[in-house]
């Protein structure tokens, strides 16, 4: 499904919490679904939400491959590129478990950014992370290594599983400081759309702790029914938009 830049853009707006809370409005997977688990951490917090289209890839680095080029599906993967319908995200899964040494560094992030990638996920680790912050370029990842020890990409654009979520080349993925959901991409737009519409909703409530003067539980109580209200018309909403 075509997805359009300023969707991208307004999806972009909004952190991931907010739009994992507006993909339950469309009841189209379970609750405990769809995104990654605490395996998969931002690396760089402080950055916007990343947005974009997975292109998706295997890894090991725990003994030596059987080529000479250990960056061999580099150009393969980087071709993919231009086969996705937005901005790449790459997706790695380490084979290695644990991870031997690091997926990413400071010249495959500078590759990836060079050729329009938005970002990169893996459950492997990372290296570099100075230089990489430097990009703006943000990854997410399980955890930092210093070496690339015998590091060679597998497979490209088959499916993988990280942060127990299986992704697959084309999926629109959406990570900020709290971790990496997926969109699908059927209700991306209606997803963008309602987003804002979500967070006024929550201002009910969080105008009114937050506000000056005493609380009350029964004022509590009030805004969160006046907050459910607007939630179930918006629930109705992506419903119908499907």
């Amino acid at each position: 499904m075509s997805i359009s830049p300023a969707v991208l853009a307004a999806l972009a707006r909004f952190d991931t919490p907010t739009i994992s809370n507006v993909i339950e409005l469309f009841d189209v997977l379970p609750r405990n679904r769809g995104y990654m688990d605490h395996r998969i951490q931002s690396a760089f917090p402080q950055l916007p939400p990343m947005v974009g289209f997975a292109t998706t890839a295997a890894f090991r680095s725990d003994a030596p491959p059987s080529g000479a080029d250990v960056y061999a599906s580099l150009d393969q993967q980087i071709a993919h590129f231009a086969d996705l319908p937005g901005p790449a995200v790459v997706v790695f899964q380490d084979l290695d478990d644990p991870p031997a040494a690091a997926t990413f560094g400071e010249v495959m992030c500078s590759t990836y950014k060079a050729f329009g990638a938005v970002g990169l996920v893996t459950s492997g680790a990372g290296r570099d992370l100075e230089q990489v912050r430097a990009m703006d370029f943000p990854v997410f990842t399980g955890s930092t290594i210093c070496s690339h020890a015998y590091c060679h990409i597998l497979h490209v654009g088959l499916p993988v599983r990280v942060g127990g979520l299986v992704v697959r080349t084309g999926d629109l993925l959406h990570g900020d400081a709290n971790g990496v959901t997926s969109i699908p991409t059927s209700i991306a737009a209606a997803v963008a759309q309602i987003a804002a519409e979500f967070v006024a909703a929550e201002k009910i409530i969080l105008d009114y702790v937050n506000g000056a003067g005493a609380k009350t539980v029964a004022g509590l109580a009030e805004r969160r029914k006046e907050f459910s209200a607007v939630v179930a018309k918006l629930s109705a909403q992506a419903k119908s938009s499907k």
